[in-house]
C-alpha cells in the first residue's frame, strides 16, 4: 500500500494507516531535523512535533505534491523553529573536504588504475543482498551533515535535486557537490565490504 492510499485510509478513520506512515517516515525525519538541530533528542523532538502537526492539518493536505514532500517541509518548518534561524550556507571548495575518491585508485598519468566496477558486477554471490543493504545503511549512517541528509534526502527517499535544495535551502550546485562526495564515501564503505566478503 503507497502513502496516498494510507493516507485515504487514515481520512477514513484508520489509525493503523497512520502507525504505518510513521513506521516508514519517522527515521528520515530525524535525520532531516538532525541537520537543523543541535542534538538528538532536539531531532526526535521536532520529529514527533512534525507528526503531531500532521495529525492536526491532514485534511488540509491538497495533494499538490507528495505526501512525503509535504511530510519534511513540515518537519524542516518545525526544525528551523526549534533551533536554526541562521541560513545555512555550505562551501563548495573543492579542496575544503579533499578529493571524493582516494588518490591511490589512479597512476601516474591520472587514469584509473583499478576502475570502478558496478555493483552489481563486483557483488560476489557470497555477499547476501541483506549484507549489502546492511552495508550501505552502514555508510549512510556513518556520513557526517550535510551528507547524510542530502543523501538519504535523493536516493533513499528519492526526492529530486530541487526538491532537496529547497528542503536544505542549498542552492543545487551545492546539493549535486554533496551528493557527489556522500556517494563516492558510500561507494568506498561497501567496496570494503565487498572485498571483505571474498575467500
Amino acid at each position: 500500500m503507497d502513502d496516498a492510499e494510507l493516507l485515504q485510509n487514515l481520512l477514513g478513520g484508520d489509525e493503523s494507516s497512520f502507525t504505518e506512515l510513521v513506521r516508514r517516515h519517522h527515521s528520515t525525519l530525524v535525520k532531516v531535523a538532525r541537520y537543523y538541530v543541535a542534538s538528538a533528542p532536539s531531532a526526535e523532538d521536532v520529529a514527533q512535533d512534525t507528526w503531531i502537526a500532521v495529525m492536526r492539518g491532514i485534511e488540509k493536505f491538497e495533494g499538490r505534491s507528495s505526501f512525503k514532500t509535504w511530510l519534511l517541509r513540515i518537519c524542516v518548518n518545525r526544525a528551523r523553529t526549534t533551533g536554526v534561524k541562521e541560513h545555512r550556507s555550505i562551501p563548495v571548495d573543492p579542496n575544503e573536504s579533499g578529493p571524493s575518491v582516494s588518490a591511490h585508485r589512479f597512476d601516474q598519468g591520472g587514469f584509473w588504475s583499478d576502475p570502478p566496477v558496478p555493483f552489481t558486477d563486483a557483488i560476489d554471490s557470497r555477499l547476501d543482498d541483506t549484507a549489502l543493504l546492511s552495508a550501505v545503511r552502514h555508510a549512510i549512517d556513518a556520513l557526517g551533515e550535510p551528507q547524510q541528509s542530502v543523501v538519504t534526502l535523493r536516493d533513499v527517499e528519492g526526492l529530486t535535486t530541487q526538491e532537496v535544495a529547497a528542503l536544505l535551502e542549498l542552492s543545487e550546485a551545492n546539493v549535486r557537490v554533496i551528493l557527489h562526495r556522500g556517494r563516492a564515501r558510500v561507494r568506498e564503505i561497501v567496496e570494503e565490504v565487498v572485498k571483505g566478503s571474498r575467500l
